[in-house]
């Protein structure tokens, strides 16, 4: 991989990561519904399952998708029920105040969250452009490559969502105001997967 290709990599990485998507929006409800602390496992197993989860293509599967494209279809419409389901839990969670000691659900875990990765259309967007787009051969070594990458700019973006809902708790005082944030990032959640169904 030469240098151009990874400074393009580390490039596409990093803003596919920060910028809002299934994620993120989940990462942000949590931080302002659980706080930080609870969510560590849940910010864990989205870097390090998105990571594993490119692992597993380059090692693959990817090329299962390429000889059979109705399987790409049936997860990708799976992917979107899922997350419908994932945004009526969000509108309907946290009813106490954000400041209570303890609120309404529970943050997902870190294998709950490594496994959302599978589901999540943005998460196989940016895996699979990555491997096609800046691999040449796609071999293991350029495979873990672009794990490694995806991991070491995916951890700070997506804790930088935590925080932000975490801060936002100091506002979501109210159990209406709270009600209310979980309402709108359950709308931006659909929102974020917009694109997939309108692109098909």
């Amino acid at each position: 991989m030469t240098l151009q290709i990874l400074l393009a990599l580390l490039g596409f990485a990093f803003v596919s990561s920060i910028t809002p998507g299934p994620n993120n929006m989940m990462l942000m409800a949590s931080g302002a519904n659980f706080g930080f602390r609870r969510t560590v496992p849940h910010l864990l197993g989205v870097g390090l399952g998105h990571s594993f989860m490119i692992v597993i293509l380059g090692a693959g599967l990817m090329q299962l998708f390429v000889a059979a494209p109705v399987v790409m279809t049936v997860m990708k419409w799976a992917s979107i029920g899922y997350l419908v389901y994932l945004a009526w839990k969000i509108a309907n969670s946290g009813s106490k105040k954000a400041d209570a000691p303890e609120t309404e659900g529970k943050p997902l875990t870190f294998f709950q969250a490594a496994a959302f990765q599978w589901v999540n259309p943005k998460g196989w967007m940016m895996a699979l452009t990555a491997l096609s787009a800046y691999t040449v051969d796609q071999s293991m070594a350029q495979v873990l490559l672009v794990a490694l990458i995806f991991m070491a700019t995916n951890l700070p973006s997506i804790t930088f969502w935590v925080v932000l809902g975490q801060q936002a708790r100091r506002w979501l005082n109210t159990a209406g105001r709270l009600q209310w944030f979980n309402w709108t990032m359950a709308a931006l959640l659909l929102l974020s997967v917009a694109p997939v169904v309108m692109g098909h």
